[in-house]
């Protein structure tokens, strides 16, 4: 298994993922993608959308092995929710 490190600060990770979501994915997201989990390699763009993170990075990761992934789910600013 060949383990991937950030080659970005945190601060930089995040900027670029949520500029390509906003400016290049966004625009293509339809409804019945809401809810799910977009897998954005801050790289080079490309992104995969799927209901499972597990899915949608092993499919992104098959195209990107390098890949250096950005999580956002569809239409919420949180991937996850704590509590009830």
């Amino acid at each position: 298994m060949n383990i991937q490190y950030p080659r970005y600060s945190k601060e930089e990770f995040a900027r670029r993922g949520d500029e390509i979501y906003a400016t290049q994915i966004l625009p293509k997201i339809e409804e019945r993608d809401r809810g799910k989990i977009a897998a954005i390699d801050i790289e080079t763009g490309d992104f995969e959308i799927n209901k499972s993170e597990i899915v949608a990075c092993d499919r992104l990761e098959a195209r990107h092995p390098n890949a250096q992934i950005w999580l956002v789910r569809v239409g919420s600013h949180y991937i996850r929710r704590l509590g009830r």
